[in-house]
């Protein structure tokens, strides 16, 4: 038993880590059927959250479920014949434009947790939230950048989920971890093969 509170595992958390990892799966394999997986698993995944009292990632689920319905019909908009969708890089400016817009909200949600709420970890939770979204509207754009993103959120949500005895989602954040690295090599390799093919 960790210093966390205790909280065992239940059937939303492991329903929720099964799904998630069939989400990323598709994610790297760039199909746009990754989102109806995702909005489930972030449902099961919202009610796990609140009961360990991270209140700021259980808020974040609703959100999740909300853009990975938009990112279904974005991605369906563009994809190819053969179901996948094109991606490429950011610009430096909008990288560190990101990066700003990121740090300041996870700051503020981190206050807002800390002062109004009993949150366990007000600003390692809100920074997992903070860089989530950025992740999250990162990947509905197709931009590489969101696995950059997703490896660190994957690091620190491991050693939160420990801490707060949530063993399955630490083991799937694990898997997300090693998934989100071969997503980066993937999508890299797929963006350097199209220019390629357009400037031929």
């Amino acid at each position: 038993m960790g210093r966390g509170a205790g909280v065992s595992s239940s059937w939303t958390e492991i329903a929720g880590a099964v799904l998630g990892l069939i989400q990323i799966v598709l994610l790297v394999r760039r199909s746009v059927w990754n989102f109806p997986v995702a909005m489930a698993m972030v449902t099961l995944i919202g009610f796990t959250l609140f009961e360990a009292r991270l209140y700021s990632e259980s808020g974040l689920q609703a959100f999740f479920f909300v853009v990975n319905a938009l990112g279904w019909y974005q991605w369906s908009r563009v994809r190819g014949d053969d179901s996948a969708v094109p991606v490429g890089w950011m610009s430096t400016a909008a990288r560190l434009q990101w990066a700003a817009i990121t740090v300041l909200l996870s700051v503020s949600l981190g206050w807002v947790m800390q002062r109004f709420t009993n949150a366990a970890l007000p600003f390692a939770d809100s920074a997992v939230t903070g860089a989530s979204i950025a992740a999250q509207l990162l990947l509905n754009n197709r931009k590489i950048e969101n696995w950059v993103l997703w490896v660190a959120i994957d690091v620190v949500s491991i050693g939160l989920y420990l801490y707060r005895d949530l063993f399955f989602l630490a083991v799937l954040y694990v898997a997300f971890l090693v998934i989100s690295v071969i997503g980066l090599r993937q999508w890299s390799r797929v963006a350097r093969a199209d220019k390629q093919n357009r400037s031929t």
